[in-house]
């Protein structure tokens, strides 16, 4: 339970003023890592969750708050019938060239970072003992490494991602390879952990490991209240 009050802060929505409040946690991990499985897990231990990865969808979705701006910068052939992001052609064209991946990360990226915020806020105001962000690409960001109080990092073999990618998102190999080339490799991500939870089996093995992690947070989260 966070015993701070937290009135002061609603004018100035600022991520960095929850520092020493409530354990501010960065969840990451390649694709099909299970970073989903983790969080979602973590929540039902009672941890505030706040999912990057969601919110990029949400904004990119039919009538999404980044959708005018996608088109006007790349053209409505990007854009779906229903109004949505066409994924598979962005996805396409970023790799192709890096220039448009800035593009949409200058249209994008200021309205993850809005909405994260104003989740963090209403989170922290609830019983929830500490925030997770799940980011993943918080290797790449030195600013969420600044701001996090501990990161995680879900890891499996690559091998493993590929399988899981395809079956999921119903991609080639190459297509699964191209986007891991576009990520942290798995040495850099594990390099930056404070907790590693390591996800080669079922989501009822994950559990275990996952109360430990929370167990672990809820300490911190002890630990800041009472030096505060």
């Amino acid at each position: 339970m966070v015993v701070t009050p937290l009135s002061h802060l609603d004018k100035q929505p600022d991520l960095s003023t929850l520092r020493g409040v409530i354990p501010l946690v960065g969840l990451t991990g390649g694709i099909g890592s299970g970073k989903t499985a983790v969080s979602h897990l973590l929540a039902e231990f009672g941890a505030g969750i706040i999912d990057t990865d969601l919110i990029a969808h949400q904004i990119t979705a039919p009538s999404g708050t980044a959708i005018a701006a996608i088109q006007n910068a790349f053209g409505a052939e990007f854009i779906d019938l229903d109004g949505s992001l066409n994924r598979g052609k962005m996805r396409a064209l970023v790799f192709e060239k890096p220039s448009a991946r800035q593009i949409l990360e200058q249209i994008t990226h200021p309205l993850i970072k809005e909405q994260t915020a104003q989740q963090a806020f209403t989170l922290a105001k609830t019983q929830a003992p500490y925030l997770v962000f799940v980011v993943p690409l918080l290797f790449e960001s030195g600013a969420w490494q600044q701001l996090m109080d501990h990161i995680v990092v879900v890891d499996c073999p690559v091998e493993t991602q590929i399988e899981r990618v395809m079956d999921r998102n119903k991609l080639s190999r190459l297509e699964v390879e191209n986007i891991l080339k576009a990520q942290a490799s798995r040495e850099n991500r594990l390099s930056i952990a404070n907790s590693i939870i390591e996800n080669h089996g079922s989501v009822e093995e994950l559990r275990a490991p996952v109360l430990q992690l929370h167990q672990k947070l809820l300490k911190i989260a002890e630990d800041i209240r009472s030096s505060s």
